[in-house]
């Protein structure tokens, strides 16, 4: 409960940090929210592992996973704002963590299930893709944003801590060549390593995580091909993370959690 509550406070304090630079002087923002993001996150990760010995093995229940996600997009978060771009995502990142570990903390543990290196692979690939993508919808929803804001001529304090609208797109974009790099290879490992599709409850999450990936797909070709940007990217990224969301999350709480049935 210790390591809990001192990440929460941690990931808090980041946020709190990073707030006050952009109300202070957004112009040349400080980085002193680093060091408690990094913390936040090597104790989110501590609480996991204690509680994957504690249970013998790795806990996928509905909260762990949201958790897990949550922890990858914290982590992501502290990397790339460490290069000194997109560090603002952390006001909205990092209470979504300390959310998701509060709420892992106190009604996601169950007993943990061993799995073979193959079984494992693909979860970590699934966590790290879903992670990777839900960074790229938040980075859609900040374009939406700003472009919003410049079409009005509202220039509000928070666009300073945003980078240029050119350099956020592109950003937006290579997270999403990431995260459907990732994607790619979770349904490649699920299509080697998973048996028994239907008696494991999974053709519902293949077929929305395979439109999702589909869209992700197009949406990168439209912008090689094309020249997608803007609104049009915006509308394509948030609808392939909504089918997406379905895809593991909804499935997983409808089962776990109304139906009171493994996932």
């Amino acid at each position: 409960m210790t390591i809990v509550l001192i990440a929460i406070a941690l990931y808090l304090v980041a946020t709190a940090l990073l707030i006050g630079g952009v109300r202070q002087e957004p112009t040349r923002p400080s980085r002193l929210w680093l060091l408690p993001a990094v913390g936040g996150v090597a104790l989110h990760a501590l609480a996991h592992l204690l509680a994957w010995h504690a249970s013998g093995g790795a806990d996928m229940h509905f909260y762990a996973a949201l958790s897990l996600v949550a922890l990858g997009m914290a982590a992501l978060t502290a990397l790339v704002g460490a290069g000194g771009r997109m560090a603002a995502l952390g006001v909205i990142v990092f209470p979504i963590a300390a959310l998701a570990l509060f709420g892992y903390h106190h009604h996601g543990h169950v007993l943990g299930e061993r799995l073979d290196w193959r079984l494992q692979l693909h979860a970590w690939m699934a966590l790290l893709a879903y992670a990777t993508l839900a960074i790229a919808a938040l980075l859609a929803v900040m374009l939406w944003a700003q472009e919003r804001a410049l079409r009005r001529r509202e220039f509000h304090r928070w666009l300073r801590a945003l980078p240029p609208l050119v350099e956020l797109e592109t950003l937006l974009f290579r997270t999403i060549a990431v995260g459907f790099a990732l994607l790619t290879a979770t349904l490649l490992t699920g299509l080697l390593f998973v048996e028994n599709l239907l008696a494991q409850h999974l053709v519902h999450k293949t077929v929305l995580s395979v439109l999702s990936w589909l869209l992700f797909g197009g949406l990168l070709a439209g912008r090689w091909r094309y020249g997608w940007r803007g609104a049009v990217a915006v509308r394509w990224t948030l609808t392939a993370m909504a089918l997406l969301i379905l895809a593991f999350f909804g499935s997983k709480f409808v089962l776990e959690l109304v139906l009171r049935r493994p996932a």
